[in-house]
């Protein structure tokens, strides 16, 4: 009898023991570092709102586009980005006012007029009217295709 009560509570500790190990592989299980996952949701993250950006940004991204196409030099440049740079903070400031659509327009051909005629002054005739095949495209550069050198096939006699 004394066998059976031996054998009783070595099943019973070994019963007990799996039951703890199935629970605790359950909590860990897929989580090597035998943290429980929270049951809670969490919401959306927050992303950072982007800061609009400033008129002086705007040109920088789009000057070497612009200097690329139609071959500005150094002095040009200077003079096409603080132009560029005076009327697209107009029209910042203009859309800050959030005015009537008629006003809207009005103010951005206002604008726009006065762009060209100092670009106009600023540049020469040629690169001003680049510019403004430029500016009719939406400043998308085309890719001017590469000319392949044909070679020239010569015969052995």
């Amino acid at each position: 009898m004394r066998v059976m009560r031996f054998n009783g509570s070595i099943f019973i500790t070994l019963l007990l023991l799996l039951a703890s190990i199935c629970s605790l592989h359950g909590q860990t299980m897929g989580n090597p570092y035998g943290r429980q996952r929270s049951s809670i949701p969490r919401g959306p993250v927050q992303q950072k709102e982007a800061k609009p950006l400033t008129a002086e940004e705007i040109v920088a991204q789009e000057m070497p586009k612009i200097t690329e196409a139609i071959d500005l030099n150094e002095f040009e440049q200077a003079v096409v980005g603080s132009i560029l740079t005076k009327y697209v903070q107009q029209r910042i400031e203009l859309q800050l006012l959030k005015l009537e659509p008629d006003q809207m327009r009005e103010g951005f051909e206002k604008i726009q007029k006065n762009q060209e005629e100092e670009l106009r002054a600023g540049l020469p005739e040629d690169k001003f009217l680049a510019f403004e095949e430029l500016a009719k495209n939406k400043f998308q550069v085309k890719k001017k295709k590469k000319k392949k050198k044909k070679k020239s096939k010569t015969k052995e006699q």
